[in-house]
């Protein structure tokens, strides 16, 4: 586990805990789990927890992505010099920073670290904490139902009611997989394999406690990518309900 700490930002975070965790429920009954990996190409902890993450991505309870950070494109690696990540971007790692506010009370971010459902975190190689916080997450009430559906060459999301709240829709474009030959940085000379890394977060609109129905934009899936609806809270709050689009379905 790599720790490299950042200037926080100051966020308003409504984060859900539970004093008492009850057993974890049947895995056909469960709404999915969203497990986010924060990882790097250029953190050398980091490929057993993409080797993890590859397994969840395979699992048909748990929505997983990967979000490659940024922060380590300009550390340099004794004489094996940078690396700069090719799916890094600078908006995941602003993503890790507001979660790691809000759930661990602190501005500082590390890799691999494993997000789930915006309310839990664990260090992404240790497979034991993940899994604890993925049947914490799954049992977590109020939990929202989220469909996605093809009808006449469209998908469509749907999103089922609750009694009270309000959250926002999010569309997640990812890769289904890709290897890369890191040629520098502390993984210099592997090969790495990574699933489900994130390209692109895009606004699909709101949810205020109806039934609502969102259609898919075009360009939701192509070949090689696919895409998930996620329902969140503002502020990168816990995520209400989740589904991954169906495979070999376009918009």
């Amino acid at each position: 586990m790599k720790h490299l700490i950042f200037a926080g930002l100051a966020l308003a975070v409504t984060v859900i805990t539970a004093a008492t965790v009850p057993a974890p429920a049947p895995a056909q009954a469960r709404k999915p789990v969203v497990v986010e990996l924060f990882t790097s190409q250029g953190c050398s902890s980091c490929p057993p927890a993409e080797a993890f993450l590859g397994e969840l991505a395979d699992r048909a309870d748990v929505v997983a992505l990967e979000f490659h950070v940024d922060y380590w494109d300009s550390l340099n690696y004794m004489w094996h010099g940078e690396w700069k990540d090719p799916f890094s971007a600078p908006e995941h790692t602003q993503r890790q920073r507001h979660y790691n506010v809000a759930i661990r009370g602190q501005s500082g971010v590390y890799t691999p670290q494993m997000v789930v459902d915006g309310r839990f975190e664990a260090v992404g190689s240790r497979r034991d904490q993940v899994t604890d916080v993925i049947d914490r997450a799954a049992t977590a009430a109020g939990k929202l139902t989220v469909a996605i559906t093809a009808t006449d060459g469209r998908l469509m999301a749907s999103v089922s009611e609750a009694a009270e709240g309000a959250a926002d829709i999010f569309l997640v474009r990812f890769l289904d997989r890709a290897e890369t030959i890191v040629k520098k940085g502390e993984n210099h000379g592997k090969v790495l394999v990574s699933r489900h890394i994130v390209r692109e977060v895009r606004s699909l609109g709101a949810w205020r406690g109806a039934q609502t129905a969102v259609p898919l934009p075009p360009d939701a899936t192509s070949a090689g990518m696919g895409c998930a609806v996620l329902v969140q809270a503002a502020n990168h709050g816990p995520i209400l309900g989740a589904a991954l689009c169906p495979k070999g379905t376009s918009s």
